[in-house]
């Protein structure tokens, strides 16, 4: 029976690279993402390039309205924050937080896992170079895994879903560098929150931010454009 994983994918950077770390690894691809009624919509068509890039056995878009609930700057009309650097970041919760965003896509990867019959889910959550998110951390992810061994028939029956997080512990600069190891082409991706109405990035949101000087530590060159000049 092939290898099989869902590998959650948002068409960013981090996620994008899982992807190919989980080809490399030998598995058959099951792209998951998700329409949350986020303001940053054009990820979705960067995830759908992502996945047919490569050749994923399916991509899955669902759709789950957290406009409803609000609560952050990505899921109302709240303003997207844009500091005046990346050296700030991560030092609190920020307004970009979506509540409880990991634990509901995880939870539908793992429905989807075990309705396939995958026996892992590939993660690009990342605790180094990142806005401060408390689902991004390595303790949730140990503690969402042992929900999922005790809350799945594959798990109570000996055959745990495993959750796979390969960039937790990586800068930016470095994930950058692993992916271009594998071939990634980062002109596919789309990482900004508040893009123009034709999906430029800001260049001046905390994703952009980190996402800009990753490739400078990498000592790469970003090749999606930005409605600033990033040379300067």
């Amino acid at each position: 029976m092939e290898k099989r994983a869902v590998v959650l994918s948002s068409g960013g950077l981090d996620s994008t690279t899982v992807m190919a770390i989980a080809r490399r690894e030998g598995f058959a691809i099951h792209s998951l993402s998700f329409d949350y009624g986020q303001r940053h919509r054009f990820e979705i068509d960067a995830a759908r390039r992502v996945a047919a890039a490569y050749s994923a056995a399916a991509h899955v878009v669902l759709t789950i309205d957290l406009r409803q609930f609000g609560g952050s700057a990505l899921t109302s009309d709240t303003p997207v924050p844009k500091p005046a650097g990346a050296d700030g970041i991560g030092l609190g919760i920020p307004v970009t937080y979506v509540p409880a965003r990991n634990t509901i896509f995880l939870s539908f990867a793992l429905a989807w896992a075990e309705t396939l019959q995958a026996g892992d889910i590939f993660i690009g959550v990342n605790a180094m170079d990142y806005s401060g998110y408390p689902d991004c951390r390595p303790e949730y992810l140990a503690a969402f895994q042992r929900m999922a061994d005790l809350a799945t028939r594959a798990g109570v029956e000996d055959r745990p879903i495993a959750i796979h997080a390969p960039l937790i512990r990586m800068t930016k600069a470095e994930i950058i560098r692993r992916g271009m190891e594998l071939g990634v082409d980062f002109g596919l991706t789309h990482s900004c929150y508040d893009p123009s109405p034709t999906g430029v990035a800001c260049g001046r949101c905390e994703s952009c931010l980190l996402r800009r000087r990753g490739f400078r530590e990498a000592g790469a060159a970003d090749p999606i454009p930005y409605q600033i000049d990033t040379t300067a």
